[in-house]
């Protein structure tokens, strides 16, 4: 029987069962991508994450819905980066210490900050902010059971890639975002010609004071349905707001997931000038709530 190592972390939070939990398994260099997609299947979570050894990076890692691989996620890098960390495997050299990652995107930097050797937050950097395709309001709205009145007046639809190709949608108020009802027929079909991973519904008004922005981020099955906390596309969307001026500051908070019971923040930081932006930070807390190893 073959076992291997692993840990549950919920990221994007300082409390456990917050934020959006991400399992970590530890040393799968052994792996086909049919087992790891069958593990993602058989945790049930947004995504897993699959630690191996890497020649240009500290660690590789390839991350799974339990329907596919996705090149770059945001809450599997924080938690794996805090695994890493909190299993052993990798020490920390003092209150800011960084951890490269070898993605399907290529290498990425992971920047651990600690105070007496406890981690605080991880901040990862995304790969530059790539401006695709724009969506007629009527081709899109209608999927979730919104309305063009529902849309923040004045600004595109738009797929945006920071590693992962995402729909952002910028809606008027959280009454409307609170409405969303997925049309899961109408949905797969947009997706597969549109040709863009996941959407990102978001309004300019956070869950709490200390928001600027609140979102929500849906799935199909046998995908979760909607995500608590989304990394990569909250770094789509800090592109979209800084890139259309929406935003006055390249940095603030970002919330997610309080709707359903788990709450999450990111703090967020926009890298370069608003016609060029170079990257986009995104970072946060992160729990270990469970510990074991998976026998094959």
């Amino acid at each position: 029987m073959k076992t291997y190592p692993f840990q549950q972390v919920d990221a994007f939070t300082t409390h456990a069962l917050g934020g959006n939990p991400c399992a970590v398994f530890f040393d799968t260099d052994d792996m086909e991508d049919s087992l790891m997609l069958a593990i993602a299947r058989e945790m049930n979570l947004s995504e897993s994450a699959f630690v191996r050894r890497s020649s240009v990076a500290d660690f590789g890692v390839r991350y799974f819905t339990p329907a596919e691989e996705i090149p770059l996620a945001g809450h599997p890098t924080l938690a794996t980066a805090y695994a890493l960390v909190d299993s052993g495997r990798f020490r920390l050299t003092g209150e800011h210490t960084r951890l490269t990652l070898e993605l399907k995107v290529g290498p990425i930097n992971v920047d651990i900050f600690a105070s007496r050797s406890l981690v605080q937050r991880v901040v990862m950097t995304q790969v530059k902010p790539v401006f695709l395709a724009t969506l007629a309001p009527e081709q899109v709205l209608p999927v979730f059971g919104l309305s063009p009145a529902d849309l923040l007046p004045g600004y595109p639809i738009q797929i945006v890639s920071t590693g992962t190709p995402q729909l952002m949608l910028p809606l008027a108020s959280q009454e409307a975002l609170r409405r969303i009802n997925l049309d899961v027929f109408a949905y797969q079909a947009l997706r597969a010609r549109a040709g863009f991973f996941s959407p990102h519904l978001f309004c300019l008004f956070g869950a709490t004071p200390t928001g600027r922005t609140f979102a929500r981020h849906f799935g199909v099955p046998p995908d979760t349905p909607e995500d608590p906390f989304t990394g990569s596309a909250t770094g789509g969307m800090a592109a979209y707001l800084w890139h259309y001026s929406l935003i006055d500051t390249p940095t603030f908070i970002a919330e997610q997931g309080h709707w359903m019971g788990r709450p999450g923040q990111a703090f967020v930081e926009v890298v370069g000038p608003r016609n060029d932006i170079e990257t986009v930070k995104v970072g946060g807390g992160a729990v270990t709530v469970l510990r074991g190893q998976l026998s094959l």
